[in-house]
């Protein structure tokens, strides 16, 4: 398996504590699925602490500082403070598989809202109280296929 490491052009795109978390993965030869285990958490969520868009629990901390092998210290400084999500992605996305996942929303984000509007009436769906995660099925052929499960709680819209 090929394991996720920054790339060095991409080190100035997140906090400096993502630096310390993929070299603590990569010199332990860890994926995300090995973190997300050891911390009881998602792959996904886990992911997301790597790269800054997700708030690390004083236990994620703990865990981490010890799974990795970095200073509990260092590790506590620097992921303290709130992430500054949506940093590291461009507008439209230049990444062909993260463009493949905004041309999702631009294709049928129109059909997912009038479905979900019709199912739950006028309101949106929770990008905070959400949870995803990411699964490989393999069909009769041998064809690998993404299957991604996104689940949000319906925030109805209120009358004021």
């Amino acid at each position: 398996m090929d394991l996720v490491t920054l790339d060095a052009s991409q080190k100035h795109e997140y906090p400096e504590y993502c630096s310390l978390l993929f070299q603590g993965k990569a010199k332990k030869g860890l994926s995300f699925e090995d973190i997300a285990k050891h911390l009881g958490r998602s792959e996904v969520a886990v992911a997301a602490l790597f790269y800054g868009q997700a708030r690390a629990s004083p236990e994620d901390i703990e865990k981490l500082s010890a799974y990795l092998e970095i200073p509990h210290t260092t590790l506590s400084e620097q992921l303290r403070g709130f992430p500054d999500r949506g940093k590291g992605v461009d507008m439209p996305p230049r990444d062909p598989l993260i463009y493949r996942l905004y041309e999702i929303v631009q294709n049928y984000g129109q059909s997912y809202k009038a479905v979900m509007n019709e199912k739950f009436g006028d309101g949106i769906m929770s990008a905070i109280a959400f949870s995803t995660k990411v699964d490989k099925e393999v069909d009769d052929q041998g064809n690998a296929w993404a299957v991604i499960t996104m689940k949000g709680k319906w925030l109805p819209f209120s009358r004021f």
